[in-house]
């Protein structure tokens, strides 16, 4: 008598895989081809997942994140700050880089008073000193390239605690008399933040 065979073989584990990959493909083409409701359902969607992993990472490496969000590009990246106490562009890490939403939606930031900020390390010194930045002693001008970027409206802290915020993300059809479809993305002072659909803002 053969002994039962148990585990699975080769050819049903490539089968398995076979069927994963056409299941992606199927639910990306999906998304692709979704109205307008859910595509920026998909937008909201990833800066929740991408947020409070950006959170989770700035806790579990004990770094200090942030991001930067750009009203005008609709862009949102996000940045760490190094050694030298300067916010650069967060690298490494795919799902980290620089998103941009796509045509016809819009981005507007809403932040709260944030009692903390008065006494946090991040927010003294060189990097928002009032006096140098208007002070024109020591200016350069130059090419627009030149000039550091604007520090993040947004930080992450490896302590875990956050930037209270509200952010919108809305499609506004210019060819349509439709209402525009708005998502709010909702932070306090830690994770996770609050994702909330236009059928239940005005609750």
């Amino acid at each position: 008598m053969r002994k039962q065979q148990t585990g699975f073989t080769l050819i049903e584990i490539m089968l398995v895989l076979a069927l994963m990959g056409l299941m992606i493909s199927v639910v990306s083409y999906t998304a692709l081809g979704t109205n307008n409701y859910d595509k920026v359902d998909q937008q909201a969607k990833r800066f929740q997942v991408v947020f409070d992993m950006a959170s989770d990472y700035a806790i579990l490496n004990q770094v200090q994140l942030g991001i930067r969000i750009d009203e005008k590009e609709n862009t949102y990246t996000y940045v760490a700050l190094d050694d030298e106490d300067d916010w650069v562009e967060f690298s490494g890490q795919k799902m980290f880089e620089s998103h941009q939403l796509p045509e016809g939606m819009a981005l507007q930031l809403f932040l709260d008073n944030l009692p903390w900020q008065q006494e946090d390390r991040l927010f003294q010194g060189s990097l928002f000193d009032e006096e140098l930045s208007v002070s024109d002693e020591g200016v350069e001008i130059g090419n627009e390239e030149d000039i550091p970027p604007p520090p993040p409206q947004l930080f992450l802290l490896s302590s875990g605690d956050l930037t209270p915020f509200e952010l919108t993300i809305t499609f506004e059809d210019a060819f349509s008399n439709d209402d525009p479809i708005t998502f709010i993305l909702r932070a306090k002072e830690v994770t996770p933040i609050e994702r909330i659909a236009p059928e239940d803002i005005d609750q």
